[in-house]
């Protein structure tokens, strides 16, 4: 390689560098919208409290301060306009549930029809485990055993031949 060609790399690398660390930044900064944003501090911070509870349903597992989607922005606006309203955050919550479900937030409460999945989650943990052990135990007896008088000649039959 030539210098000038060396130095031309060089050039080029140094000032992706910046730019990488600027995407990198920027796609670590929140979605929500300068138009978005409360005048009232308190209720902003109320709003982004909510907001990090609250999955984006187009994103998946993502809030919707962090997604660019349009309905999370939509759900954003919503939490805003239920607050200006003067609904509580658990009423701004229960608002927006029974309009999408549970699976908007991001943990879902364990009340209603969530008790069974809470309660036979670990019951069914323990009850795989317990299964496995079994069959592990099962499977190390077999190979204990060892074989038979009659299988251990019918073995040297067939390796002498």
């Amino acid at each position: 390689m030539t210098g000038g060609l060396r130095q031309g790399l060089r050039t080029i690398a140094g000032a992706a560098h910046p730019a990488v660390l600027a995407l990198l930044v920027a796609t670590s900064a929140h979605a929500v919208q300068p138009d978005e944003i409360l005048p009232d501090p308190a209720l902003e911070q109320r709003a982004r409290d909510l907001s990090k509870g609250l999955r984006c349903l187009v994103c998946r597992n993502e809030n919707i301060d962090d997604s660019n989607a349009d309905l999370a922005r939509d759900l954003r606006l919503l939490v805003r306009e239920r607050l200006v309203a003067g609904d509580t955050d658990e009423e701004v919550l229960d608002f927006i549930t029974d309009r999408y479900g549970e699976y908007v937030l991001l943990t879902p409460r364990t009340g209603g029809s969530n008790w069974l999945l809470w309660a036979a989650g670990p019951a069914m943990l323990v009850a795989g485990l317990g299964i496995g052990a079994v069959f592990i135990r099962r499977r190390t007896r077999a190979t204990e055993a060892g074989l038979s008088a009659e299988e251990e000649e019918r073995l040297r039959q067939i390796l002498d031949r």
